[in-house]
Parts: C-alpha cells; structure tokens; sequence
C-alpha cells in the first residue's frame, strides 16, 4: 500500500474487499473530491485506472466505513493515555506503586492526574485511603478518577485548592467524593492543566482514535465534565488539523451557549443521575449493597423543560441517565415535551440518551415513540456484566440481567449509537462490536452486523446524516482499512453461534469476532477522502 498521506482528486482503491451495501461482492472503489464516487469489481475497475491520481493496492484487505464512536471525552482520554492510567491494576498495593512511581516521574505537574481504579475488582475490595495517597505522593495534589467519572480519591493537597469543598454534597470523611464534592475536585485538579498539556492530549486522543478506524468522534463536554475553553480548543483542533471528524455536545441547560459554542447540541453528560460503580445511578429500588436509590439531578419537569426549548432552537437535547428511575425521568420529561411542541418535532429532532442502561419494557416502548437514539456503551456489559461482575453487586444477580438490553431496543425500532464513554472504556470499535454480539446475557445479544451499523452509521444517524457511514456513491469517504482473516456472514436465524461464507447470501462479510479470534488490524484510516493514519510497516 502507498505511504502517501496527500490525497489527490482521484483515488482507486482496489485487489481488496469492499464492505458496501451498493454491491456485496465488491473489489474496488474510487474515491472523488471527498466522496465514494465508485464501488465495483476489479474488473471494472480499469475503466477507471488511466484517470485517477492513485491507485491503492489493497493487497486483499477489507475496506469499511470508518467508525464513528458515538460519546468520548477527549482531553480526558489524551491524560490517560500520557498519563496514569490504572485500569489495570490487579490490586489496592499494586495501584499505590504505580502512583508511587508516576510521582516519582513527575516531579514538575502542579497536579498529578490519574484514571481508571475499581475497587470492586481488587482483592481488598476498598479504594485508597487519603492518608496512603498523601504519603505515596509526598503531600501533593493528586486527583484519581474511579473507572466510571462519577467519584474520585484525592489528597489533602487537592482538598486545599478546592475551597469549601469539604462542606459539599458528596464529601464524606474516608469515601471517595461525588456529587458536587466531586466536581468542585475535578475542576481544581483540570484548572491545574495547561493550555498545552491540553492541546497534546487532545492530540493524542485523536491520533489514537484514527489508528483505530475512528473517523469521527462525538465529544461529550459541558461545564461539569470540563470547561469551555476545553470543548472550544478540541473543536478548533479538528477543524485546523487532519484527523477524525469531532462532532461537539455541550451538556447545559443554557441553550444559548451551546449554540455559541458551536455545538450541535445541548446534550451529552446532561446529568440525569450518576453511575452505579459509585452508587449515584437513580433507582426506584435501593442498591443490593446500599441502603439508599442513588442519586437524582433532573426531574421529568426539567427533562420536559430542556427537550422544549432545544426542539424551539432546532438543537439536539440529550441526557445521560443509567439508572431506571433516571431513565423513566427522561421518558416522561420527553412525552411530556411532545405534548407541548407535537410529537412529530420531538421525533424530528432526533434526541438522545446516554449509556440508558437499566430499561424496561415500558421505557424502551418510551424510546421508540419518541424517537430517542439510545447511545449505549457494549463494553461496559464485558466490563460489569455477568453473574460475578459489578453490575450483580451493586443491583443483584435478578436485575443484572436486564441491563444493556440491545437485542430488545432493535426489535421496537430504537435507533442504536455505539460509544465507548472513553476513557471509561478504551476506545475500541471492534472489541465493541463484539461486546454486543456476544453480550454476557444471551438474551440481548444482536447480529454482528447489526452492532456493526450501530458503530459506523449509527453515529452519523445519531447527528441527522442518514446518507453517511456507508460505502455507497455519494457518502463521505470516511473508510478505514484492515489487515482481516476471513471474512463471514452471520446465518440468518442466528444471532452469532453459526457463520456461512456462502456467496449467495449476497450479504458483504465481517470479519469473524467470536470471542478468542484476533480482532482486525488497522492499517490506514481516511476522513473526507483526506488519509489521517496509515499504519507503519514492519
């Protein structure tokens, strides 16, 4: 394959697999001025060769539409892939020596940054005490962010540059801080970033995401989660730079200011409640191991509110909700909304729900009415899922199992948005196909090809593009290109145990994602029929 990263007006693609609907046994495919001019066979192909600028031998690698990850916190993900990043560590000893460590090396940060603790998969079953991060730091500020964003540990050092914080919601002498303790941390310790730490994170973020077949991201901010100049300087980033596409949300009320500040939408992490890691997910039944529902942010009067003036404006609304009660909230606001401004324009405006993990019937019925496209996380049922996971701990092992309902929410019509929430979950698209296909819970497992539309047009769908995300004349040439073994077709009466490689079934092939195959390598991924990454040899 060409190392060419400039793109010419023309380009042919071909001796490769084309995944595209336009023709299942496709070979090739020209690219034009941004756009798929062109998806043929190799023999048809050549009618095409003395024009192009470029001819790209494919060398028998399978060509799809690039991914679209439907929720990311960019500059969140960027620190904790230069950062600390603890999601793998076995143990509460082993976490405290890495922090130990990245001290060490770190003597210059005002504020040492880390992500990624679970405490409920470590042995000791319990998060750092304040008094062991004060000693394994030295007294420095230090902030960690548990796995899911919604707590943290600290020092004493950050509690000092966080006045009054000891007097907020969610500060509770030896837990980790949530609710507005939380944040008032979280804002200090991000406030201690600078403007070019910033920027080299975001960089890195999307220099990531495009080595994965990442062609657009849905960046997921508000005032909450980061800052203004953050969500303005990551939009300018990618409007100045040559990598993934980055669709802004800015989850405020005011919808004003996310108009202003080039969001498509007032939506993303517009808090509902919390997560159930940390206990702050709103049910309407208590946590199997906790004596309380969790947390409560909107009501269904202030959902109702935000979905009328957003749908007025001609903006997105949007939601993050994951426990039940918080998700029956969002329903009932938006029902009620549509009373108020029709039916047909909230069904229009086409908005969304975060994560929407704990469903039941009546509010995926709710979905479907409405037209709300569910933005959901397949990894975080790999993660938490299963009868040992952290979901049956803090619900039980009874409504564990109706979390992440995908297969149900397909089959009354709700639109389907896939994400990774990174970096909650890494940013991996084919790991999330597969996490959807071969869901813990049997029941609520869909089609490989169904998760993967989920992940390449779901998100264009997700942002009113109903013509993107696929490889058909007209679409934008946003493709990625993979280094695949064999490619196969699901058997039509089965979700994912039996595959066919039957050419009759005139169905393009994936590659086979059973769990234990290697999943495909990226080796080059374009945006606009611009090349943004292009894997080294050897």
């Amino acid at each position: 394959m060409s190392e060419s990263t400039a793109t010419p007006r023309t380009v042919l693609l071909r001796g490769g697999e084309v995944h595209s609907p336009a023709d299942p046994f496709a070979t090739a495919m020209v690219v034009e001025r941004g756009q798929v001019a062109w998806v043929g066979s190799e023999g048809a192909a050549d009618a095409f060769a003395d024009g192009v600028g470029e001819v790209v031998d494919l060398e028998g690698a399978l060509v799809t539409p690039a991914f679209t990850d439907a929720h990311v916190h960019s500059t969140a993900t960027g620190l904790a892939l230069t950062g600390l990043d603890l999601s793998d560590a076995p143990s509460l000893a082993a976490a405290l020596d890495l922090v130990r460590d990245f001290a060490a090396a770190r003597p210059g940060d005002r504020v040492l940054l880390g992500h990624g603790w679970d405490a409920a998969r470590w042995p000791e079953r319990r998060p750092p005490r304040r008094e062991e991060l004060d000693e394994v730091t030295g007294g420095r500020p230090l902030y960690l962010s548990r796995i899911d964003v919604h707590s943290a540990v600290v020092t004493t050092a950050l509690l000092d540059l966080a006045p009054g914080v000891r007097e907020k919601a969610g500060f509770e002498a030896g837990q980790p801080l949530t609710r507005d303790a939380h944040h008032a941390v979280r804002a200090a310790a991000l406030g201690a970033v600078t403007p070019a730490q910033r920027t080299e994170a975001q960089r890195a973020a999307l220099a990531h995401a495009a080595s994965l077949g990442i062609g657009s991201v849905h960046e997921c901010a508000g005032p909450e989660i980061s800052s203004e100049d953050d969500f303005t300087g990551l939009l300018r980033l990618a409007a100045e730079e040559a990598g993934p596409r980055v669709v802004g949300y800015w989850a405020e009320q005011d919808v004003t200011k996310a108009r202003s500040l080039g969001a498509i939408g007032a939506a993303g992490d517009l808090f509902v409640d919390g997560a159930l890691g940390s206990h702050t997910a709103c049910l309407h039944r208590p946590y199997a191991d906790a004596g309380h529902t969790g947390t409560s942010y909107l009501d269904a009067s202030d959902v109702a509110a935000h979905v009328v003036a957003c749908t007025e404006a001609g903006l997105q609304a949007g939601f993050h909700a994951i426990g039940d009660a918080a998700v029956t909230a969002v329903v009932e606001g938006a029902r009620a909304a549509a009373e108020k401004v029709g039916l047909a324009r909230v069904r229009a405006a086409r908005h969304r729900v975060e994560h929407a993990e704990m469903l039941t019937p009546e509010t995926i019925a709710g979905f479907a009415e409405l037209g709300l496209t569910a933005s959901v996380q397949p990894a975080f049922d790999a993660l938490w899922g299963g009868e040992d996971g952290m979901y049956a701990q803090r619900l039980g092992a009874e409504r564990a199992r109706t979390l992440n309902p995908f297969a149900a929410l397909l089959r009354t019509g709700v639109p389907l948005a896939f994400g990774s929430d990174s970096p909650v979950t890494p940013l991996d698209p084919w790991g999330t196909v597969r996490a959807a296909a071969f869901h813990r819970t049997p029941e609520h497992r869909i089609s490989v090809r169904a998760a993967f539309t989920a992940h390449t047009r779901g998100g264009w769908r997700a942002i009113g593009r109903d013509e993107a995300g696929v490889l058909v004349p007209g679409a934008p040439a946003d493709y990625a290109v993979w280094q695949a073994d064999e490619l196969v077709v699901q058997a039509p009466d089965d979700r994912v145990a039996r595959w066919s490689t039957d050419p009759r079934s005139g169905t393009p092939g994936l590659p086979d994602l059973t769990p234990g195959t290697p999943l495909p390598v990226c080796l080059r991924t374009v945006v606009g029929g611009r090349t943004v990454f292009v894997r080294p040899e050897g």
